[in-house]
């Protein structure tokens, strides 16, 4: 395993200034390491994929802390693995979130891994392969959680987050593989996926559990077609009057699919992962 660098700086260098013509030596710099990042042999997916884990406060002071964790797709630097760790790190720190080891999924072929099967033809057109949602699920499930919880001291509590396809994609495992996590978070899902059928399937899916003690928490941009969709299926899970299955609808009106990531996961760390009163700072 290796430590995750942020910024890599070589060696130290001189500026000149100005003024005068003097230079001065800049101060020796060394690598941000902000975590870890290792590589899976993906038999699932017939693949090399590369992960990415931000430890959070406390977890390295001490040999004795289990934490529960957050998977993410779209979990690349280039993605949007470095602005979560980010709220997972000020979060834990300002105590409005318990402690979660971020375990970040880079991408290969991400419109393949965050869909289902199609039958819509301009569904099809968004990439040369798509509906490889159960394969990255078989990933998820039987290669990568049991080598995060052989690396990683963890609890039994695991959750996932993401944003548009990946929204789709928690959604999909809710509702197909709801055993797979105990809370799921997806902002802005892409619903209208396979002309929305997983919404229209969601009442019949959920009849046959009567029991089900888990979290999902849907989250919206003002994007109407989009919203709509999400607003539709808290509805439905809300109504299902399966035992013990929680279900929250946010609508973030003032934020578009660009930019209601943040804010929304933000909302849902708060809401979902708050810490007990005793532990607060």
């Amino acid at each position: 395993m290796l430590r995750f660098v942020v910024s890599i700086v070589v060696a130290a260098f001189f500026a000149m200034v100005a003024s005068g013509g003097s230079s001065i030596r800049a101060q020796s710099v060394a690598p941000l390491v902000i975590g870890d990042t290792f590589t899976v042999e993906s038999k699932a997916l017939g693949e090399t994929r590369r992960i990415n884990v931000y430890p959070p406060p406390g977890y390295a002071e001490s040999s004795d802390v289990r934490l529960p964790v957050l998977y993410m797709p779209d979990g690349g630097v280039d993605e949007d693995f470095l602005h979560i760790a980010g709220l997972v790190q000020i979060s834990v720190l300002n105590g409005t979130m318990r402690p979660f080891l971020l375990v970040g999924i880079e991408n290969t072929a991400r419109r393949r891994d965050m869909t289902g099967p199609t039958q819509n033809a301009e569904d099809r057109k968004i990439a040369p392969v798509v509906g490889g949602s159960a394969a990255f699920r078989t990933f998820l499930r039987d290669e990568l959680k049991p080598v995060v919880n052989a690396r990683y001291r963890t609890t039994g509590e695991s959750a996932i987050v993401g944003e548009s396809l990946a929204g789709l994609f928690v959604t999909e495992t809710f509702l197909l593989e709801p055993e797979l996590f105990d809370t799921y978070i997806a902002i802005d899902p892409s619903l209208w996926w396979n002309d929305s059928k997983l919404v229209g399937s969601a009442a019949e899916r959920l009849r046959s559990r009567p029991a089900l003690a888990k979290t999902l928490w849907l989250a919206s941009s003002g994007q109407k077609e989009i919203s709509s969709l999400s607003q539709r299926l808290a509805g439905i899970v809300r109504s299902s009057g399966v035992k013990n299955l929680q279900c929250r609808y946010e609508q973030l009106p003032d934020e578009t699919h660009g930019t209601v990531y943040h804010p929304a996961a933000l909302r849902a760390f708060r809401e979902l992962f708050k810490p007990p009163p005793s532990s607060k700072q």
